[in-house]
């Protein structure tokens, strides 16, 4: 059939065409696979944390993290840049690049790093993503407030109590000896954390109020203290009487102050100071302010008399007698 016959020469001549496009360019008809490399899958940051690390007095290392999702093809030759940046100066305080290699999976994919900077201010702390030296994403952020870790050599769950019914350091007069006071001291310390504590010990030093002076020191060991349990350290000293002396009992932690506590113990009973503010009640003594005068005897069958005087000296009849000269002068002007 003639129409037949023209389909089959039709189909012949595209495979001819066919043929000869093959033969004249190299590859049209390969495998997609085969067509040179792969475009690498895309890589962002999901999720970056930062936590403290080791503290010391001067320094903190800051715990960096960040997941990095990965979709798609493989992408070679992935590094992270982590930076620490000051947030008043805005110069860079620390830097750090982990090479993370070839990301193959789809998902997310751990990098973490240590950045050491100064216990003081904050910092903005930056995540940078490179692919073959290209940067591919970013992000970050900022901490403050460094300077309030705790170092440590400082660290304890053990400090003084802070409340009104139970005062951080208390004391009672033990005796009196002439012009010597021995005072029983004793300091209440609580135990904040979940083990037992450690070895500590307690400093107390009276000053006294009005010149500084250490008029006397003691020392005691702090025994085991439970987790949530207070105890009372005690000890004794002797300081010379009517004064008034600032106490202040100091916690050590192997050879660290690790907290403060301050009281006030007021033995001059003419005067008394507090902790935050100083408050001096002197009595009025009379016999302080008299004269000879006051030592004489009255004549027997006078009375005592009460005598007001006032500024300039003036009396009632000099009053009268001045606003008559004045009335006597207005008149000779009227005529």
């Amino acid at each position: 059939m003639p129409r037949d016959r023209t389909l089959a020469a039709g189909a012949v001549g595209l495979v001819a065409v066919a043929l000869l496009v093959a033969a004249a360019v190299p590859g049209v008809l390969a495998d997609p696979a085969d067509d040179g490399p792969t475009r690498p899958g895309p890589v962002r940051i999901a999720e970056t944390s930062i936590a403290p690390g080791t503290v010391s007095g001067q320094t903190t290392v800051l715990h960096v993290q960040t997941r990095l999702d990965h979709r798609g093809n493989p992408t070679p030759n992935v590094t992270v840049r982590f930076r620490a940046t000051d947030a008043e100066s805005g110069f860079v305080a620390a830097t750090e690049t982990v090479d993370v290699g070839t990301l193959e999976d789809d998902g997310e994919t751990l990098v973490q790093t240590n950045l050491t900077v100064e216990r003081e201010g904050g910092y903005r702390i930056e995540a940078t993503v490179f692919q073959d030296g290209d940067r591919v994403g970013s992000g970050g952020k900022t901490v403050s407030g460094l300077e309030a870790l705790t170092p440590e050599y400082a660290r304890t769950t053990v400090g003084f109590t802070d409340s009104e019914a139970l005062p951080p350091v208390s004391f009672s007069v033990g005796s009196v000896e002439g012009n010597r006071t021995t005072l029983d001291l004793a300091a209440t310390l609580t135990n904040r954390g979940d083990d037992p504590s450690e070895d500590l010990r307690v400093t107390v030093v009276l000053r006294q109020a009005d010149s500084n002076i250490v008029a006397a020191r003691s020392e005691a060991q702090v025994g085991t203290i439970q987790p949530g349990r207070t105890e009372t350290v005690e000890t004794q000293t002797s300081v010379p009487s009517e004064y008034n002396y600032y106490v202040d009992a100091v916690l050590w932690k192997d050879g660290v102050v690790v907290d403060t506590a301050r009281s006030a113990a007021n033995l001059d009973p003419t005067e008394r100071i507090s902790v935050n503010e100083t408050e001096r009640e002197v009595e009025l003594r009379v016999e302080d302010f008299s004269g000879d005068d006051d030592e004489r005897p009255r004549p027997e069958g006078t009375e005592a008399r009460t005598v007001s005087t006032s500024a300039p000296g003036f009396g009632v009849g000099v009053a009268v007698a001045a606003v008559l000269s004045l009335a006597l002068i207005a008149r000779r002007w009227d005529r």
